[in-house]
């Protein structure tokens, strides 16, 4: 195999145990995956950077009311660059956002050192409202 293949295949490996340690709320594990001057941006938000910030707000959602879980469509490396298609899934309470994202990852010495998320409002509203719905109706349905 390739060195460039190799590293291709070691940077979606890493990404996705990266992914997969979130949904099962394994934040330790997870942050394990990143460089200590991590830069998290998602779409009009302000960048989080640093270890400890990143590790703050992942820790701020594993906790019982919280949850997340990933449906990955595509991944696709180019050398240490990873791109992701992606649905996620926050949920709150009863809750559950599902929204389409995709990512660019970019690793160095096998840790991801730039976590860039891109959606749309759009999109994360519309999930917001079919959550919203799922979980009123659920609701009506457990009452009878």
């Amino acid at each position: 195999m390739s060195e460039e293949l190799e590293l291709m295949q070691d940077s979606i490996t890493t990404v996705r145990e990266f992914f997969a340690a979130l949904e099962i709320g394994a934040v330790d594990e997870a942050l394990e995956l990143l460089d200590p001057d991590i830069v998290w941006k998602n779409t009009s938000l302000p960048d989080i950077r640093g270890i400890r910030r990143v590790g703050g707000v992942l820790r701020g959602l594993d906790r019982d009311a919280f949850g997340f879980a990933v449906d990955m469509h595509h991944i696709a490396a180019n050398g240490a660059i990873v791109l992701t298609d992606r649905t996620d899934y926050l949920r709150a309470g009863p809750l559950t956002i599902g929204f389409w994202v995709t990512g660019t990852l970019e690793l160095r010495d096998g840790r991801i050192v730039l976590w860039h998320d891109h959606f749309s409002w759009e999109n994360f509203l519309r999930g917001t409202a079919a959550g919203l719905w799922r979980a009123a109706s659920s609701k009506l349905l457990t009452r009878r």
